[in-house]
């Protein structure tokens, strides 16, 4: 019988550079599959030895992004851009579409309703409206 040979690849181990590299290209948002081109390895490969720098690369990123914004928003001199940007993202606030109400209290026009006060504003605007629009007494 021979001996049994250790033959294949040498196992892979990340260097400190390779982690840092993997870390920073993760935190812009580089998809896993351009890092590992970067990096000279396949993508499961990548995802075995460098889950820890792919995970939380993302999360500081986005943490120190939304500290700035947050910085910005309520600085002695606010941006009202940070300030807009946080109330729609993290407030839930958005912006009223044409015959919507302000108020979210307000119940939502449905299609009757908004087809209707749009048929009895039609006029207005146009030469017809001094024809069309009602003297005041029977208003």
């Amino acid at each position: 019988m021979t001996p049994k040979k250790n033959g294949g690849r040498p196992k892979y181990a990340p260097t400190d550079k390779e982690r840092a590299q993997c870390k920073a290209l993760a935190s812009m948002g580089t998809p896993h599959t351009d890092i590992a081109i970067v990096l000279q390895v396949s993508t499961p490969t990548l995802r075995r030895h460098f889950r820890r720098e792919l995970d939380s690369g993302a999360i500081e990123a986005n943490a120190k992004v939304a500290a700035a914004l947050y910085r910005a928003a309520t600085a002695d001199r606010p941006s009202v851009v940070a300030q807009i940007f946080w109330l729609k993202v993290r407030a839930g606030w958005r912006e009223a579409a044409a015959g919507e109400p302000m108020d979210p209290r307000e119940p939502e026009l449905g299609k009757k309703e908004i087809a209707s006060r749009a048929a009895r504003t039609a006029q207005e605007g146009t030469g017809w409206a001094d024809l069309l629009n009602p003297p005041p007494a029977l208003q």
